[in-house]
């Protein structure tokens, strides 16, 4: 398994680096540690705004983040085969994004530092970017875990959880965990509180379809060796999900792939979550 860690200075960072490699056993790790100096960036800036200490300003930078990318490597388990250190200058997102391509990583983890969905909409946020514009399945840790034991897992429909499945058979825990399998209906109501039988007869319909899912898809993460439970559950899915997720210790969840601009136009639940749990959420992609 291949992964590539972006680390910088702060403590949801080192969690991230330690919470990887403490739920997968991984043969290669690239740590990665982008220099950001903003628009000092291009040299040319730099010398038309007349800056003195320029490339000893930047080369001070470049320092610091090997230094970093040193301790971090000091935390890799003695088991990894390979570690290598990237520390680059430019936009971070773009540098993570770029080295996970290079290493063909099965999984991107990062520390995202909670900013919230106004601050983030007007300013961004690396994690954002890269879970925007990344193929790659993500770890996303804000917190350490007390024990990676118990997984709540939401699906939304067979494709999403068949592409969950796989990931997880083709990268597995290093350790047993108990799956809590979860999918949410989400209601149709008419204003005024009318009754339409026709609705009611769909909601009954759509519950049994989520009992169908969550049970088929018990059957297959069951040959993993793995504990599971199944919940069907009627409300807001992002709220059900970040409600439940906090009686775990990791969300697991799909993502569509949708591009950048469908993503701001019509959002996702697993994009919505990142915002909501508190918890380390695990984003799986294709």
């Amino acid at each position: 398994m291949r992964i590539v860690i972006a680390v910088d200075w702060s403590d949801q960072a080192f969690n991230a680096v330690q919470e990887a490699t403490r739920l997968f056993a991984p043969t290669e790790v690239t740590l990665v540690h982008a220099v950001n100096l903003g628009f000092l960036e291009h040299p040319v800036v730099a010398q038309a705004m007349n800056l003195q200490g320029y490339d000893e300003f930047r080369r001070a930078m470049k320092e610091s983040g090997e230094q970093l990318l040193d301790r971090t490597a000091a935390l890799i388990p003695a088991q990894v085969s390979q570690v290598r250190r990237l520390c680059e200058c430019g936009s971070p997102a773009t540098i993570v994004i770029e080295a996970a391509r290079a290493a063909s990583a099965d999984l991107i983890v990062m520390g995202p530092r909670g900013r919230g969905r106004v601050s983030e909409a007007l300013l961004g946020s690396v994690s954002h970017r890269v879970l925007l514009h990344s193929s790659c399945s993500m770890l996303l840790v804000k917190r350490p875990m007390e024990s990676p034991r118990r997984m709540l897992v939401a699906v939304q429909h067979r494709d999403d959880a068949a592409r969950i499945v796989r990931w997880l058979a083709a990268h597995p825990f290093t350790t047993p965990v108990e799956f809590t399998l979860l999918h949410v209906v989400l209601p149709l109501r008419v204003p005024g509180g009318i009754a339409v039988p026709q609705l009611e007869q769909w909601h009954r319909t759509a519950l049994q379809a989520g009992h169908d899912l969550v049970q088929e898809t018990a059957e297959k993460l069951t040959t993993t060796g793995h504990a599971v439970t199944t919940q069907v559950l009627t409300g807001d899915p992002p709220d059900l999900v970040a409600g439940e997720a906090e009686k775990h210790d990791l969300l697991i969840v799909g993502s569509h792939s949708r591009t950048g601009v469908e993503r701001v136009l019509l959002g996702s639940v697993s994009h919505t979550l990142t915002h909501f749990t508190p918890n380390p959420i695990l984003i799986i992609r294709a």
